[in-house]
C-alpha cells in the first residue's frame, strides 16, 4: 500500500488546489529505476503492472523515450536544469559540483514566476552544488506531506511524486519465496541462467507490482477530489535498470525508459496525436523534458535550456538522435558516451582498457551480480554472459536494438554498417561540441582547473583558453585510433601546453604500449596523467618505476587517489601486492553522521570505499 502520508499529501493537495481555466495542473509521476522492458505494456509478459497498462491504453504512450544518463544522480541533474550534466560538469554520480546558479536557474523557478505552487515529495539527488535541492520548491520534504493551505485559491499547481518502489534496493535481499514465478522469467542473453538469477528477477518484478499499486492509488486519489479532468498526469521513470548491467551502463535497458501521458479534453490542443489510446512515435529525450513542461504552461523557457518542445503549440521538431552519457559511478572510473535513433545505438568508450563490469560496492548488494560472478569464476557462464568481466578492448560499439534488444552482438566492425556507424560517429562528436562536453579530461583535472580559475565547469568547458572542446576532440580520435603510425604524433602531444592534449597523448600511448611516452610523462604536473604513464610502465615490463610512481601517489594521497587505486584493482595481482601497504597506511576521508543518541553512521567517502574494496579483495 501507498504510505499514509504520501496519499495524504495528494488528497490535501488535490482537495485545496483548484485549478486556473487557461493553465493546467500537472501531476508528475516518477518512478524509479525501472526500464521501459519492466512494464506490461512495453510488451513484459511476466509483469503485473495492470495500472500503468490501463494507463498507457487509454492515454499517450511514448514509444521512443531515453534517459539522458542511466543513473539517478545525473538524470536528476539533467531534468532540474534543462541542461545535460555533462555540458555542466555534474554528470560524475554523487559530485554536487557548483553550476552558475545566476546564469542556470531551476524549472521551478520559472513555474512559479508563471504563478505555479510547486511540490514535490520527495527525491531531489540533483547533484548539484551551492544550492539547497529544496529550495525551488513551494513545498519540498523527506518526512511530512506538504502544507496544501498555503496554495492559493485557483492557483495552478505542478506536483512531483516519486515512487520509490521500483528504486534498485528493492532488489536487494532474500531471492527466495517471490510472489512472481523465477520459472517464468525471460532472462537477458547475458545473464547466466542459474536459480538466483532467476530469483531476482522475479523479486524485482514483485516490487515493480507494489509500485504500479502506488501509481493506481495516486490516480483515484486525483479523481476522488474531482481534479483529474484538469489535470495533466505524466508518468516515466528517472532512467532504466535494475539487475546487473543495466543501470548504470549506456545500452538499451537503461536509457529506454517508460513514457505515458494523459491530457484531459479541455487541453485537446496540447495532445501529440489524434485521439487518447495512441502509441506516439515521436523520439523524446529527457532534457526534452523541462522545456516542455514550461512551454504546455505558458512558462519562460530560457535560452540555455537544451532538448526540444515535445507537446503542445510550440513544439520543435523531433530530433534524429539522442545523446547520453556515463562518467563516474560511485568509486569506479569509467567515461562513455551513446548516441541512438529509434533502432541502432552507438557507444564511444574513452576507457577502453577498463571492465565492462566492475566491482561496485552497491551493485554486489545484489544477488544476481554475486551469482553472475561466480558463474564466470567456475566457468559455467557462456562466451557471451562472461565476456563483460573482461577489458572491453573496444572503444566502439554499434547495437541494432530492434533485432538485439540485449545488445550483445556489436556491429561496429561489421563493414555492412559502416554508413550507420560513420553517420552516428559524426552525430556525437557535433553534439559534444554543441553542448561543450565537460567530461573528455579526467574529473579531478576539470574541478582543479575550474577551482584554480574561479569558475564552474559550465563556463570553463565555454572557454576554450581553458578548455578547447575541439582541439580535445581532435586528441581523442589520434589516441584511440590505436595506429602505430601515430606513436611520435601522440609523443610530442605530451609537449602541449593543453592538459586535455597531453592526457590523450599518454592514453594513447598507453594503448600503444610506448614506454619512451611513459618515462617521459612521469614528471607531468598532472596526477593523472602519471598515474596513466606509471601503468603503462608496469605492464609493459619497467614495473619498478612505475609501480614506485604510484606508490608515491598514495602515500602523498594524490588528487587522483581514486583512479590510482582503481589502477591497483586493474593491474596483475602480483603487482598490486607491492602497493597493498601503501594501500593499508593510506588515511582517506570519512564523515560521522548522528542518528540519533545512540546511533552514528560514518560515511567512507569513494576512495575509502575503493580502499576498502581492495583490502577485501587481498582478504583483509
Amino acid at each position: 500500500m501507498l504510505k499514509h502520508c504520501l496519499l495524504s499529501a495528494v488528497l490535501l493537495f488535490i482537495v485545496r488546489s483548484g485549478f486556473s481555466e487557461d493553465r493546467p495542473n500537472i501531476l508528475w509521476l516518477t518512478s524509479e529505476d525501472n526500464s521501459a522492458s519492466w512494464l506490461g505494456c512495453y510488451g513484459n509478459e511476466n509483469a503485473t503492472t495492470p495500472n500503468i497498462d490501463k494507463f498507457a491504453e487509454e492515454n499517450f504512450q511514448y514509444m521512443h523515450a531515453y534517459a539522458s544518463a542511466p543513473v539517478c544522480g545525473p538524470s536528476r541533474s539533467t531534468w532540474i536544469t534543462g541542461v545535460n550534466a555533462v555540458s555542466m560538469g555534474t554528470h560524475p554520480m554523487r559530485c554536487e559540483y557548483d553550476v552558475p546558479h545566476d546564469i542556470i536557474k531551476y524549472y521551478p523557478d520559472y513555474l512559479k514566476e508563471r504563478g505555479y505552487y510547486t511540490a514535490n515529495f520527495y527525491k531531489t539527488d540533483y547533484n548539484v552544488g551551492s544550492r539547497n535541492p529544496g529550495a525551488c520548491w513551494d513545498e519540498c520534504s523527506r518526512k511530512t506531506p506538504p502544507n496544501w493551505q498555503n496554495l492559493k485559491k485557483n492557483q495552478p499547481f505542478f506536483q512531483v511524486l516519486n515512487l520509490k518502489k521500483s528504486h534498485e534496493s528493492n532488489a536487494f535481499g532474500d531471492v527466495t519465496n517471490t510472489k512472481h514465478d523465477p520459472a517464468k522469467m525471460k532472462l537477458a542473453a547475458y545473464h547466466p541462467d542459474v536459480p538466483g538469477m532467476r530469483g531476482n528477477y522475479a523479486r524485482y518484478q514483485d516490487s515493480l507490482e507494489v509500485m504500479d499499486t502506488n501509481f493506481g492509488e495516486a490516480l483515484q486519489a486525483l479523481k476522488d477530489a474531482g481534479l483529474d479532468e484538469n489535470t495533466i498526469v505524466i508518468y516515466n521513470s528517472d532512467h532504466g535498470g535494475v539487475l546487473p548491467r543495466s543501470k548504470r551502463y549506456l545500452f538499451q535497458n537503461a536509457l529506454h525508459c517508460p513514457l505515458i501521458i494523459r491530457i484531459p479534453e479541455k487541453y485537446k490542443h496540447l495532445w501529440p496525436a489524434e485521439k487518447p489510446g495512441s502509441k506516439i512515435d515521436r523520439l523524446v529525450s529527457y532534457v526534452d523534458m523541462p522545456k516542455t513542461w514550461l512551454s504546455i504552461t505558458g512558462s519562460t523557457v530560457p535560452d540555455y535550456m537544451q532538448g526540444r518542445i515535445f507537446l503542445g503549440p510550440e513544439t520543435e521538431p523531433e530530433q534524429e538522435y539522442h545523446f547520453a552519457f556515463r562518467g563516474r559511478m560511485d568509486e569506479r572510473i569509467d567515461n562513455v558516451r551513446a548516441v541512438s535513433d529509434k533502432r541502432y545505438l552507438y557507444l564511444r568508450s574513452y576507457m577502453p582498457y577498463t571492465p565492462w563490469m566492475q566491482r561496485l560496492d552497491y551493485i554486489w548488494n545484489m544477488e544476481a551480480a554475486r551469482v553472475w560472478e561466480k558463474a564466470v569464476e567456475n566457468g559455467t557462464a557462456n562466451e557471451i554472459q562472461a565476456s563483460f568481466f573482461a577489458p572491453r578492448g573496444v572503444n566502439e560499439e554499434l547495437y541494432d536494438m530492434q533485432n538485439d534488444p540485449d545488445n550483445v552482438n556489436n556491429l561496429a566492425n561489421n563493414p555492412e554498417y559502416g554508413a550507420i556507424l560513420d553517420k552516428m560517429r559524426q552525430e556525437m562528436r557535433r553534439k559534444q561540441e554543441e553542448i561543450y562536453d565537460a567530461g573528455l579530461i579526467p574529473e579531478t583535472e576539470c574541478a582543479r582547473l575550474a577551482k584554480e580559475h574561479g569558475t564552474t565547469m559550465y563556463e570553463m568547458a565555454r572557454n576554450p583558453d581553458l578548455y578547447n572542446v575541439p582541439a580535445i576532440l581532435d586528441a581523442i580520435e589520434v589516441a584511440l585510433e590505436e595506429n602505430p603510425n601515430n606513436r611520435e604524433q601522440l609523443l610530442a602531444m605530451l609537449d602541449s601546453d593543453d592538459l586535455g592534449v597531453r592526457y590523450w597523448g599518454i592514453v594513447g600511448s598507453f594503448l600503444l604500449d610506448n614506454k619512451e611516452a611513459g618515462f617521459k610523462a612521469l614528471a607531468d604536473q598532472s596526477h593523472e596523467i602519471r598515474a596513466m604513464a606509471a601503468w603503462l610502465l608496469v605492464r609493459n615490463g619497467e614495473k619498478e618505476k612505475g609501480l614506485a610512481a604510484l606508490n608515491d601517489l598514495i602515500k602523498q594521497n594524490s588528487y587522483a587517489i581514486l583512479m590510482v587505486l582503481n589502477i591497483v584493482d586493474w593491474v596483475d595481482e602480483e603487482d598490486a601486492q607491492v602497493l597493498m601497504p601503501a594501500v593499508r597506511k593510506l588515511k582517506v576521508e570519512q564523515k560521522e553522521v548522528v542518528k540519533s543518541p545512540k546511533k552514528t553512521k560514518v560515511i567512507v567517502g569513494y576512495p575509502g570505499r575503493m580502499r576498502l574494496n581492495l583490502l577485501e579483495r587481498f582478504g583483509e
